[in-house]
């Protein structure tokens, strides 16, 4: 796919990668073999038909391609950006055994971009299903509440969804930098869920202004929880507290979701030094340290106590990352923070690492290699360590089970919670994950949902 240069590109916050001519996009749906078995639908965890929406690509019906690709998947154009198709879909392709697999993301994305542009050749969507009666509250407009919104609004419930943030997006709008994920494209997104009669209300926090227990007495037949997983996770080394030392979760809101990368047209200041490290190997991180690289920090560095090998983030936001000139500092894990007498973070004493037997996450566990400790200069460090559910929800829900970790018991199949009229789905039930795995929970939620309201209300 063309892209910047990464010349160009860390100096500004522009979209990366540019997406498919039509001639390519064309190319690349013809590589298709349209195989009997589909196991492309198999890896998709909201089962899209991804050979009928290529299919309709090769015969140049567009129209039918969105209406294929929607007909599953309310959220195209965030998933033909920053979903693992490498993992999932594409991992399954048939063309993978002796090549490349088809790009299905991509192509994905192409369907999802052309439909911004051409809205009218699209027409309007199906009419709605007859209006139920029933209200069902959606708490949280991440990817798992705008899809659950989304599907029970096509089955004729009216759906509201109450959002904390002054945006709606939840983790799409503060999480993922406007070089991986356009804010204009989310918009779109939020505006397509909101056509089919949801409403938002914006400034809502559920837990605060009203409890879930409320939303069920003031006439929501049900609720569904998709609040993500939005508390930082930190070291708890020594020197944690020191200035200049943020969590990843500050630190992209602040530059995304309150644009301080457009400071002062947008007021929200950040202090970035010279020499930024950022603590982590997942796309949170990487993210992280390319924001931190365009807001003109001159040496940025990622510490990772794995290899390469074991680091989550997508491999080829790593390879933008390092085409940038990001430095990858692996096999290194920090002991403690260094400061100097005005509290500032001037560095981190970090050990080196070796790999050990696997983990209970089958990967190799890091072992500290007694002696060999050094310091890495830093004027400002980003905590990228991963993330737990806010205990908000929690705490102000009677006869609502939670595991140790913080998250929400729920049936992994339907999302039902030990509440009744109550079920959750995405971040909030298994801890920070995909956007596609949200997506497929919100999914089967709503269907479970309407089976409930249908059968037992």
């Amino acid at each position: 796919m063309p892209k910047q240069t990464p010349e160009d590109r860390v100096k500004n916050f522009d979209e990366v990668a540019q997406g498919y001519p039509p001639d390519w996009a064309l190319g690349e749906a013809s590589r298709c073999i349209q195989c009997p078995k589909q196991p492309c639908v198999t890896g998709c965890p909201v089962e899209v038909d991804i050979p009928g929406f290529i299919r309709a690509i090769c015969e140049l019906d567009l129209p039918e391609a969105v209406r294929i690709l929607k007909s599953k998947n309310s959220l195209p154009g965030i998933c033909g950006r920053v979903c693992p198709q490498e993992t999932q879909c594409e991992a399954m392709c048939t063309l993978a055994k002796k090549g490349a697999p088809l790009a299905v993301g991509r192509l994905e994305r192409f369907v999802a971009d052309w439909e911004l542009v051409h809205k009218s050749s699209v027409g309007a969507e199906s009419p709605l299903a007859k209006r139920r009666g029933k209200k069902v509250a959606v708490v949280g407009s991440g990817p798992a509440g705008l899809v659950c919104a989304a599907d029970l609004a096509k089955l004729g419930y009216q759906v509201t969804i109450f959002e904390a943030l002054h945006a709606a997006g939840g983790v799409l709008m503060y999480g993922i930098p406007e070089f991986r994920l356009p804010k204009r494209i989310v918009q779109a997104e939020v505006d397509y869920v909101k056509s089919l009669g949801v409403d938002t209300k914006l400034d809502w926090v559920v837990g605060r202004i009203i409890s879930v227990d409320e939303l069920l007495h003031d006439g929501f037949a049900a609720v569904f929880l998709g609040t993500g997983a939005g508390s930082p996770m930190f070291l708890n080394i020594p020197g944690e507290n020191l200035s200049g030392i943020y969590s990843a979760n500050e630190f992209l809101t602040r530059v995304n979701l309150m644009k301080a990368y457009l400071f002062p047209e947008y007021r929200t200041p950040i202090n970035i030094g010279k020499v930024v490290v950022v603590i982590g190997g997942g796309n949170v991180a990487v993210d992280a340290a390319r924001c931190a690289l365009r807001l003109r920090a001159k040496e940025v560095r990622v510490i990772y106590r794995r290899s390469r090998a074991e680091m989550p983030a997508r491999q080829e936001e790593i390879e933008n990352a390092t085409a940038e000139g990001i430095d990858f500092r692996l096999l290194v894990n920090p002991k403690r923070f260094i400061g100097d007498e005005m509290g500032n973070v001037t560095g981190i004493e970090c050990y080196e690492m070796g790999l050990g037997a696997p983990d209970e996450t089958g990967r190799p566990r890091p072992v500290i290699k007694p002696g060999s400790e050094f310091i890495v200069p830093a004027d400002t460090v980003i905590v990228a360590l991963g993330t737990t559910p806010n205990p908000l929800i929690s705490q102000t829900t009677e006869d609502l089970k939670i595991a140790k970790q913080g998250t929400i018991i729920a049936d992994g199949r339907t999302g039902q919670t030990s509440k009744r009229g109550v079920w959750a789905g995405g971040d909030i039930t298994t801890g920070a994950a995909t956007v596609i795995s949200a997506m497929g929970a919100g999914r089967r939620a709503a269907t479970a949902i309407d089976t409930w309201l249908r059968d037992f209300r």
